[in-house]
């Protein structure tokens, strides 16, 4: 596929402010894109809007991705600050170790909601533009979509679910010439990463990620790996590409169950009625 150039189109992207959203967003900028700063820390917005200098290119707002009003405010503002959106990033996520055994709150529900919720609400205010813009969606999941560790069913059920949904809207979505695609790093260096690292339990399973399967993979290659997939607009990618091979055992024989299954022209009658309740 030809490269998608990425200057002067409009991104925007949960999760700005932090580690590899920061990251990425600055990789970004250097390929002379327009950035939409979203994150529901203030703080870290207004720091990190210092590295960008040209309020022409870039732009922060508050919006929380637990709350697809505040997310639909946030987007159409992006838009008619920079009159059009082409990109939108859902890369919000929070991680948690924790059994099944633990007593407590609601700390499932709570991944759930900012790491599989999070992109639907994202990706639902973000329709519309990318509609207009035959733009990309594109999902920050984890090989934790298809690997799944023990004491981790919160955060491995969300991005498994953010890879299946990510498959799902694709096949309503492409009739409007909009792409959608999946990131899937294994553990790679930021603050998230250093919660883990930092816990017992996680040590205990992954053995610090020094070695196979386990061992991180550097964040400049995982921001690499995420600009080379919008510039391409790709279904997936993932960190290191070898890992390709596990990710694409699960869904083997999907592209043709979907080829002989769901035709465009069924999916738009089915859109059809469903719009219609």
């Amino acid at each position: 596929m030809s490269k998608y150039p990425l200057t002067d189109k409009v991104i925007a992207i949960t999760g700005a402010s932090g580690g590899f959203g920061d990251a990425l967003c600055k990789a970004l900028y250097q390929r002379g894109a327009k950035l939409a700063l979203f994150d529901i820390d203030h703080t870290a917005l207004a720091a990190q809007l210092e590295y960008y200098p040209d309020t022409l290119r870039a732009k922060t707002w508050h919006a929380n991705v637990c709350d697809v009003d505040s997310l639909r405010s946030a987007m159409n503002s992006a838009a008619e600050y920079f009159g059009h959106i082409d990109v939108v990033i859902a890369n919000a996520g929070v991680d948690l170790i924790e059994p099944l055994s633990a007593e407590g709150g609601d700390n499932f529900e709570r991944v759930i909601d900012i790491n599989l919720n999070g992109v639907w609400r994202t990706f639902r205010a973000a329709l519309p533009h990318v509609k207009a813009s035959r733009g990309y969606l594109f999902a920050v999941s984890s090989m934790a979509a298809f690997v799944h560790s023990p004491l981790q069913a919160s955060y491995t059920a969300s991005k498994a679910g953010v890879w299946a949904l990510c498959n799902s809207v694709r096949l309503e979505v492409r009739q409007h010439g909009v792409d959608v695609g999946t990131l899937h790093p294994t553990f790679f260096k930021t603050p998230l990463l250093d919660n883990i690292s930092d816990n017992a339990a996680g040590s205990a399973l992954w053995g610090s990620h020094q070695k196979f399967p386990f061992k991180t993979v550097g964040l400049d290659d995982v921001v690499a790996a995420a600009v080379n997939a919008i510039e391409s607009r790709a279904e997936i990618v993932t960190v290191p590409r070898v890992n390709r091979l596990i990710a694409n055992a699960p869904g083997l024989l999907r592209k043709f169950i979907e080829s002989i299954g769901f035709k465009d022209e069924n999916v738009r009658k089915a859109m059809a009625f469903a719009n219609k309740k």
